[in-house]
């Protein structure tokens, strides 16, 4: 039992399982704007109040491409959101962190052994080497 609350209680597991419950809050969130917000604008542009209610039959057989339509636009402001809130940032954050990270190690003119910037003797070849 040890064991299996140990693994209930894993750090990772328990973000993980935050980022889903936040992500389909967020989904539910992205449909209502686009049912309630989104597809009203288009409506007022088009003259289609809503799209859920479009259908084709062929051999009674309803499809339904409004609900399709619904979908495929609530999808796009996810990946939108999530692109310029999550990805765009962190991609940000990661460039001014690569940039402010100073090597730590350098050749070694003498035998191009990688040694610490700090380090005036090689500890392969023990030459002296010029201060960094």
């Amino acid at each position: 039992m040890k064991g299996f609350k140990d693994f209930l209680l894993r750090g990772n597991l328990v973000d993980m399982a935050v980022g889903i419950v936040i992500g389909l809050a967020f989904a539910a969130v992205v449909t209502a704007l686009v049912s309630d917000l989104i597809t009203p604008i288009i409506a007022a542009i088009g003259g289609q109040p809503d799209f859920s209610t479009l259908t084709f039959t062929i051999n009674k057989s309803h499809f339904l491409y409004g609900a399709f339509i619904n979908a495929v636009i609530s999808f796009v402001v996810i990946a939108a959101a999530v692109y310029f809130i999550v990805v765009k940032p962190v991609e940000r954050l990661m460039s001014l962190r690569r940039v402010e990270e100073a090597p730590s190690t350098r050749a070694c003119p003498e035998c191009l052994s990688l040694i610490p910037v700090a380090a005036h003797r090689c500890s392969f070849c023990t030459s002296v080497v010029a201060p960094a």
